[in-house]
């Protein structure tokens, strides 16, 4: 069986399962956020009874993230419908953007969108603050009410995003009836050079089979390739399985996994016992190919969806009217060191926006120091409008005042990971979708530039 049967039939109680395959699975995790959070519970109480529990209060988190720094008030009034249900069910695990758990969430836009908005409690974007908080175990299965839930595949998880529907059943019961999906192989060979990111590569794999070449597929990563990859490349390339139509990505286990999950339970006092899946000697996989990572070129996805691929150094006629680094797939701390590797001592000359995913990367920009400045200091010296208010923000739009948001029809390269007409705002305007090195080369020149030019 591949990784992902091998999960699947563990979490089935059964000792094989196949492709096709209908399957009841126990869950080890739900999560859902402020956007269909709220949708969640009301399926949930309506079919359950207004006074029904949660399954598992242990088994449950809550993460507000999408639609949180902005004056919309029923914005706002998602956030204190989790609140109301965090209280009434007594989980322990709910990230809330406020301290007081009997207060009212309400965006102060006099303090505008840059000043920290949030308590300490806050985690920020939802699939960035899953494995930090301790709640990614190899061998297990996540369920998410997003589709980006898929990044978890990092860590040798089964991780897959549902709908209100689903994640309600799942509330009540911890089950869900699953579909065995086939599975997609691409091993990865070599190592990546200079200038080239896991963004590159993931973006790379998309083109090869379409925006749509993985549906209802597992794509799983292995081969020599993965140990020159950090777990934050892992959640970049796992992340975008979903791009493809990926039912799921996901990951071998290795000892980097290990050592990542392993401090990560023990800092948040999570559950530390996991049983990760490695690969049989024979597995049956629809689809094969070998990624030679040493290979790979910077790589852009053009408009109008992710499987648009080109190479960066072939689109320097496309100008640009903004640059955005963040979300989950971009904002991680690594991602903002190569973002200001290229943009240590310049200038960016469009707007540029930047978004920490949750606060402790922002905390990791705002200390960390090249000479005597900080990560988050050689940005904003670069002219990138840094937010410490860590979150999705305009990855996927939101209300008119969102930060970064495209209000009017503008051409956009971002970090971010899909790009879809409409999805960072306004329905004319243009995503081009790249690593936060190619984003950073792309804003010092106001179009698409291969940031390879910028290495010394």
């Amino acid at each position: 069986m591949t990784l992902t049967e091998k999960i699947l039939a563990r979490a089935a109680g059964k000792h094989h399962v196949q492709p096709g395959d209908n399957v009841w699975v126990e869950a080890d995790l739900l999560m859902t956020h402020d956007v269909c959070g709220p949708g969640t519970i009301g399926v949930f109480k309506r079919e359950f009874g207004a006074d029904a529990k949660v399954w598992d209060r242990q088994k449950v988190v809550i993460i507000p993230d999408h639609y949180i720094f902005t004056a919309d008030s029923r914005s706002n009034r998602n956030v204190d419908i989790l609140r109301d249900f965090v209280r009434e069910q007594g989980l322990p695990y709910f990230y809330d953007v406020i301290d007081d758990p009997d207060g009212k969430w309400v965006f102060d836009a006099k303090k505008g969108p840059l000043a920290r908005q949030f308590g300490a409690n806050y985690a920020g974007v939802c699939h960035t603050a899953l494995p930090q908080k301790g709640h990614t175990r190899p061998g297990e299965v996540l369920f998410g009410t997003d589709s980006h839930t898929c990044m978890a595949g990092a860590f040798n998880l089964f991780a897959t995003g549902i709908g209100n529907t689903d994640a309600g059943f799942v509330m009540g019961t911890g089950k869900l009836l699953l579909k065995v999906p086939e599975t997609m192989h691409f091993r990865l060979e070599g190592k990546m050079n200079p200038g080239v990111m896991a963004k590159d590569l993931i973006l790379h794999a998309i083109g090869e089979i379409g925006f749509d070449g993985a549906t209802y597929r597992a794509m799983q990563f292995d081969g020599p390739g993965v140990a020159s990859l950090s777990m934050d490349d892992r959640m970049t390339v796992a992340n975008m399985a979903i791009e493809a139509g990926g039912k799921n990505g996901i990951f071998e286990f290795d000892g980097q996994t290990q050592a990542f999950v392993d401090h990560r339970c023990k800092l948040n006092g999570t559950k530390s016992a996991y049983d990760p899946v490695e690969r049989d000697a024979e597995e049956k996989f629809v689809y094969d190919t070998v990624l030679n990572l040493d290979e790979l070129e910077p790589t852009v996805a053009c408009h109008p969806d992710p499987g648009q691929r080109k190479k960066a150094k072939e689109l320097g006629h496309i100008k640009l009217d903004r640059a955005y680094v963040g979300s989950c797939t971009g904002g991680k701390t690594s991602d903002f060191l190569e973002f200001a590797r290229i943009l240590r001592g310049k200038k960016v000359i469009i707007d540029t926006f930047g978004v920490p995913a949750t606060p402790e990367i922002t905390h990791d920009l705002q200390t960390a120091r090249w000479g005597d400045q900080t990560i988050w200091q050689i940005l904003v010296e670069a002219g990138v409008q840094m937010t410490e208010n860590a979150g999705c923000a305009a990855c996927l739009g939101g209300p008119v005042d969102t930060f970064g948001r495209m209000n009017t029809p503008l051409k956009c390269i971002s970090a971010t990971n899909r790009n879809f007409p409409g999805r960072m705002g306004h329905k004319e305007s243009q995503v081009f979708l790249a690593s936060p090195a190619t984003v950073a080369a792309s804003a010092l020149t106001g179009r698409i530039t291969d940031p390879r030019e910028y290495l010394s």
